[in-house]
């Protein structure tokens, strides 16, 4: 039998209020309000805040608080990321972010959804499906990614984008859906 983080990582519905899982959050409230907390003269505190927070963290990586996240185990971050202020990231499912993405100010990143059925959605389950974001990749200011979507390998996502399906490598994308514009240049 599966555990609810088991099933929770799996992509299948799970019971958020499950014991475990209430406990990881908070731990992960707590390191996440310490990071907030910090000054820009602790950077040696900030870095252990982060490391302790995103395990996966890589060099070079880079967070303005204030940042916001579930767990922070479930996200994957390569090298030389920069995250600008007031990040959001809901990773009940794998959030991978690769080398040298930047993510301008208030990006909301949502792996966590919930079911269509109102039988369900009245059960308390919910599900994640994983976001997936390519190497060299920008994201505007306020753009949110829904989940289950990939950003292809050098693309930009314009500010406020609200991007619901998949976007492919080398392209400029933006709007409300979120469409492909053109190539980068």
């Amino acid at each position: 039998m599966k555990t609810e983080k088991e099933k929770m990582l799996a992509g299948e519905l799970y019971d958020p209020l499950d014991q475990q899982l209430c406990d990881e959050r908070r731990r992960a409230r707590l390191l996440f309000k310490a990071l907030n907390d910090t000054r820009d003269d602790q950077m040696e505190e900030r870095s252990r805040l982060l490391k302790e927070l995103i395990p996966s963290a890589g060099p070079n990586v880079w967070i303005e608080p204030p940042f916001y996240c579930d767990y922070g185990s479930n996200i994957l971050l390569a090298g030389k990321v920069f995250i600008n202020f007031n990040c959001v990231i809901l990773d009940v499912a794998p959030v991978r972010i690769g080398n040298g993405v930047l993510i301008g100010p208030a990006v909301q990143i949502y792996a966590a959804t919930h079911p269509l059925t109102v039988a369900e959605r009245r059960a308390g389950v919910e599900f994640g499906k994983g976001i997936e974001i390519g190497d060299d990749a920008w994201i505007g200011g306020g753009a949110i990614l829904s989940p289950g979507v990939r950003i292809g390998k050098g693309s930009i996502i314009g500010a406020g984008s609200v991007v619901t399906r998949n976007i492919p490598e080398g392209v400029v994308a933006a709007g409300n859906p979120c469409l492909v514009l053109r190539p980068v240049d």
